[in-house]
């Protein structure tokens, strides 16, 4: 359809506005019918967080999403956008986006008035319907609601004059979607001005009052510590958010991983052709399922997908460097790799207790463990394993490191019996990289089940007995 140019060719259009509210459940209702996913990309929330979005939704309601860091809240707020129309006409140049039928400033309506039907309207894409600003302390009523132009005062206006406001960020995502990140941050001062706007529609500055009945839908994000009566957000302000959402990390490790893969840096970016074999990506996801269940490490503060992310991405750059380095044409990363993960992930863990008798290396080291056997055991029993076992009682012993050459990890395959069966039950195994990582498996999880020893020195790790 042609996008007409005035309110005249509007009107002859037969183009009916909506509000925000009325168009973003329009659209959800088409996606309903069509079985489509309102938030594409977003893994883990199908049975728990979409559907609550979706009630919210056809509800009109304003929401608020609680939820520890790195549990995706950024990007399903960012995400509704996709509920808007494509494209909405608005009155040429206004600073709000007034409906040209029914504009709530004054300047516009001075203009309808004396413009009529040739009044000038413009056309703005979704994406320019959606404001957000993260809450911090010295947020203040001027950033998000206006203040006072005194340009517009020296202009000759009277200072009560609605049109000396310099409108702020929520005036200005008028007719869309405006988001407060971190919410209770915002001071106590800010915050009644924000409910007074979202209730009662009007916008008191400088000790005067003007009727604003803005088209938002406001969406916020909060800590569930914070957003207490005991934290720092005002009971009336949560009473005008309509629904509490609450996120939550991935349920399982299928979903971690996805994640996982989903975000990480792209493979193809590397230098060589990579595989991770699985069991590489399970240990990745089981040791932040680790670290979310551990008293060692403050809960309330979450441990985030972007951990397990991280490890991955410093892991298959720790076995990046070696392909390099051995001028080898594949990048397979193994056990030997997961040193690096010590700052990937103490950085972003915080631990319960702080003093000389807690190390963040120690707590990690701990948590890597534990998912691997964790991981070991879903692959393997000992039992399967005995042949490989009884080598080692035997007086036997093997070294790898993490600067070791795949074909040199060859001769240990064909040398200890038991060791090549319980490769092959690992998957589809061919080349000398995807064989060294994982013998390192096996060897590494026969060792916490304190069947084989293990030495380390320097890179070089020993198995024996």
């Amino acid at each position: 359809m042609k996008e007409a140019k005035t309110l005249g060719e509007l009107k002859k259009s037969g183009y009916s506005v909506l509000t925000t509210r009325e168009e973003m459940r329009k659209n959800l209702v088409h996606c309903l019918e069509t079985d489509q996913r309102i938030l594409p990309g977003i893994i883990g929330y199908d049975e728990t967080v979409i559907p609550e979005i979706e009630n919210a939704v056809l509800s009109g309601h304003h929401m608020v999403f609680l939820g520890e860091r790195g549990q995706a809240k950024s990007r399903i707020i960012r995400g509704l956008v996709s509920l808007l129309d494509e494209r909405i006409p608005i009155i040429q140049g206004c600073e709000i986006s007034d409906n040209p039928f029914a504009p709530i400033c004054r300047a516009c309506r001075r203009r309808l008035e004396k413009e009529g039907d040739a009044l000038p309207i413009e056309w703005v894409d979704r994406g320019q319907r959606y404001g957000e600003k993260l809450s911090t302390p010295d947020v203040s009523i001027a950033d998000l609601i206006g203040e006072i132009d005194p340009i517009k005062v020296a202009e000759g206006r009277y200072l009560a004059d609605e049109e000396t406001i310099h409108y702020g960020l929520i005036p200005r995502t008028n007719r869309g979607i405006f988001a407060m990140n971190e919410l209770p941050d915002l001071t106590e001062k800010v915050q009644v001005g924000l409910f007074n706007l979202m209730e009662e529609k009007d916008v008191q500055i400088k000790g005067y009052k003007i009727r604003l009945p803005l088209d938002v839908v406001i969406v916020a994000s909060a800590n569930p510590e914070d957003y207490t009566s005991r934290g720092r957000i005002i009971t009336p302000l949560k009473d005008r958010f309509d629904v509490q959402i609450r996120t939550h990390y991935p349920r399982s490790i299928k979903d971690e991983i996805s994640i996982m893969e989903q975000e990480a840096a792209p493979l193809s970016q590397r230098s060589q052709t990579v595989h991770v074999p699985q069991f590489m990506k399970e240990v990745m996801a089981q040791m932040t399922f680790e670290a979310r269940k551990s008293n060692e490490i403050n809960q309330s503060s979450g441990v985030s997908v972007r951990v397990t992310i991280n490890n991955y991405e410093s892991m298959i750059s720790n076995a990046e460097k070696r392909t390099l380095r051995l001028k080898e044409g594949e990048v397979v990363p193994r056990i030997s790799d997961l040193h690096a993960l010590l700052a990937s992930t103490s950085g972003k863990i915080e631990l319960e207790y702080v003093g000389e008798d807690k190390k963040e290396g120690e707590l990690v080291e701990k948590l890597i463990n534990r998912a691997l056997s964790k991981v070991f055991d879903q692959y393997f029993s000992l039992n399967s394993l005995q042949k490989v076992i009884d080598y080692f009682n035997s007086g036997w012993g093997v070294e790898v490191s993490d600067a070791m050459p795949s074909q040199d990890y060859l001769e240990g395959i064909k040398e200890i019996p038991g060791l090549k069966e319980a490769i092959r039950s690992l998957g589809t195994l061919e080349s000398p990289a995807l064989l060294a990582s994982a013998t390192e498996f096996v060897l590494e999880g026969l060792h916490l089940h304190q069947k084989l020893n293990k030495e380390v020195q320097g890179g070089r790790i020993t198995y024996g007995k």
